[in-house]
């Protein structure tokens, strides 16, 4: 055989398909390798960057949903949070969550590849040979700091932003990572034939059980819970949530249609479909089930309604059918409405509905996989919900009470009446809105 010089572009298109070293040159005569492993790049790549635009989202929801005295801080959270998470993500989240064959530390339990990043020479092609390393990394790093900021939402109004900023670090650097890998690393849970395609447990239930934990020991808002009754606590902005919807919805094509892990366009295609199907399914079970309920149609329920669609779909996108999407999504809309009331019947103040949305749904998609998903397990898929409940709720409750215990999670009294904005950040998210004083 003569000797080439490839190019790395060439080299990955070999690696991509699993060439034999007899076939270099004919691979290389031929564009269609190359061509197919740079499409399967930038649809990744383009899916991470519309996973970032939902921290856009969250932003609208959550500070639309919650009073304007505390817009700001809410505003603050969401923009540190994609940071530092990715960044703790960066330092050894992703050697945690994706350790590789060779570096299992207790069988295929925890695993760790090293602190900081460790690309391979010359093209870094990934695991799956459809993208690179910075791919993997760019569209991975974008996952994990959502479980982070579903805490922002349930904890609003009163927690302490160093404590929160503390929290995140130690959640996305260390337990989403370490839980993530039993599945989406190879670990025990991958052996058992656990499915969650894009999320719906190692997202938004690893992201609702810190919420939860968080809501329990910050305790409810002053005001939320009068002799034993909720009282409304009206958001600012329904414009603003609506907006942060929309916003979340569109970035969930890329959450989904990018965990696909290729551009397959039969994949691909399949997945946007059932997302759009759950959240619509979402959307209007919300709504119907709010004004027979609530004999209103209530706009934040119905909001919720679609996010709960989406998340409930996440974890089976890819193995069930259309019809079921809407049927599974349907489900999910229903249950927001239910959740969320019965939350405020047991005095959990959950400004922004969080935990319904997220933890609810995230279970109950997860769930649903064993029940539509062709080939899967509902026993696989309990255990994986119970193994990672029984870790992510007590690792959350143990960072939130040393925190409590030493540097406080919960702004004071006077500082949460006259809101966080002034208390923690100095200004104001609206000029002139309220009295901003120095006393």
């Amino acid at each position: 055989m003569n000797m080439i010089k490839l190019s790395s572009l060439a080299v990955a298109a070999i690696c991509a398909v699993g060439v034999n070293a007899e076939e270099v040159v004919e691979v290389v005569a031929s564009p269609e390798a190359v061509n197919a492993f740079t499409i399967n790049n930038l649809w990744v790549m383009l899916a991470g960057m519309l996973v970032f635009l939902m921290h856009l989202g969250f932003a609208g929801v959550e500070s639309g949903l919650c009073r304007a005295k505390n817009c700001a801080n809410i505003l603050f959270k969401n923009t540190v949070t994609p940071a530092i998470g990715f960044l703790a993500f960066a330092a050894c989240g992703f050697s945690l969550m994706y350790p590789g064959e060779s570096n299992w530390i207790i069988n295929n339990f925890l695993g760790f590849a090293g602190f900081g990043l460790h690309a391979p020479e010359g093209p870094a092609i990934a695991y799956n040979g459809n993208y690179t390393y910075w791919t993997d990394f760019f569209f991975q790093g974008m996952f994990a700091a959502t479980a982070a900021t579903i805490v922002s939402g349930t904890v609003a109004e009163r927690v302490k932003i160093n404590a929160y900023m503390i929290f995140t670090v130690f959640y996305v650097g260390l337990v989403y990572p370490f839980l993530g890998s039993w599945a989406w690393g190879g670990g025990w849970l991958a052996d058992l034939n656990f499915h969650d395609f894009a999320g719906g447990t190692f997202v938004h239930c690893i992201g609702g059980w810190g919420a939860l934990a968080g809501v329990l020991l910050l305790g409810p808002r002053i005001g939320k819970f009068v002799n034993g009754h909720a009282m409304p606590i009206m958001g600012h902005s329904m414009p603003l949530a609506t907006a942060g919807v929309f916003c979340l919805w569109l970035g969930w094509f890329g959450f989904n249609g990018g965990s696909v892990l290729s551009a397959d366009p039969s994949k691909v295609s399949l997945v946007l479909i059932t997302t759009m199907l759950g959240a619509c399914g979402g959307t209007v079970a919300a709504m119907i089930t709010s004004m027979i309920v609530l004999k209103k149609a209530d706009l934040s329920m119905t909001l919720n309604g679609c996010l709960a669609g989406l998340v409930a779909i996440t974890a089976g996108a890819d193995c069930i059918s259309p019809s079921e999407a809407i049927f599974i999504g349907a489900v999910g809309g229903i249950l927001v409405v239910f959740s969320v009331l019965f939350f405020d019947k047991i005095l959990i103040d959950d400004p922004v509905g969080a935990l319904s949305v997220h933890l609810v749904n995230g279970i109950w998609g997860t769930l649903a996989v064993g029940i539509f998903g062709e080939g899967f397990s509902l026993m696989s898929q309990v255990i994986g919900l119970a193994a990672v409940g029984v870790v992510a709720f007590p690792a959350a409750f143990l960072i939130f009470y040393i925190l409590k215990k030493t540097m406080g999670i919960r702004v004071s009294e006077e500082e949460e009446l006259r809101g966080l904005d002034v208390g923690e950040h100095g200004m104001e998210a609206y000029a002139g809105f309220q009295i901003f004083t120095n006393q």
